[in-house]
């Protein structure tokens, strides 16, 4: 029956025309809908945390940082200068370093100076504010011993030495 019924010519002539409605459908309230949710907000303000200890030498500092959210960050945007006591300070020059990281090693500084450090997220929808600002010393320079004016007895010695650093020193650890 099935090779008969192949065999047959099949007319799909429909007897009436189909009426169709020609309608146009607005779809900008779903679109603007799907976009809101694709959209990813720019992230909060970063915090920056406090010197730690054992974070500096004499010419770096390690700056830590951190979120208090579950922001999407892709970057963060370190800046940071030189804390000057002069009236001229908003003068001296800021550097900025981009880091994919929550903490950044920063090299080439002087001994025994403080730097203002702030950090700002980024990500695609832009930059957040900026963290509060966190000021950081570096090391002082070892100091210069005097060996010709080094004086010894049998029980004491007196040993002289020169800072090398423009900022005065709060005190020296002297080891024997």
């Amino acid at each position: 029956r099935l090779e008969e019924f192949l065999r047959k010519e099949v007319d799909l002539e429909l007897s009436t025309l189909p009426d169709f409605e020609e309608r146009k459908i607005d779809f900008s309230e779903a679109e603007q809908l799907m976009n809101s949710i694709n959209t990813i907000p720019a992230p909060c303000a970063p915090v920056i945390n406090p010197q730690a200890p054992n974070a500096a030498t004499g010419t770096s500092l390690r700056v830590c940082w951190g979120l208090f959210s579950d922001d999407t960050v892709e970057c963060y945007q370190l800046c940071y200068k030189p804390v000057s006591n002069e009236r001229h300070g908003d003068e001296q020059a800021e550097h900025m370093l981009k880091v994919k990281e929550t903490y950044c090693t920063i090299t080439n500084l002087l001994p025994n100076t403080q730097y203002e450090f702030w950090v700002s997220a980024l990500n695609a929808s832009g930059i957040s504010p900026p963290s509060e600002r966190a000021v950081y010393v570096t090391a002082p320079s070892p100091p210069i011993i005097k060996s010709k004016k080094i004086r010894s007895c049998e029980n004491a010695a007196l040993v002289c030495w020169e800072s090398r650093d423009i900022n005065p020193v709060d005190s020296y650890m002297v080891e024997l």
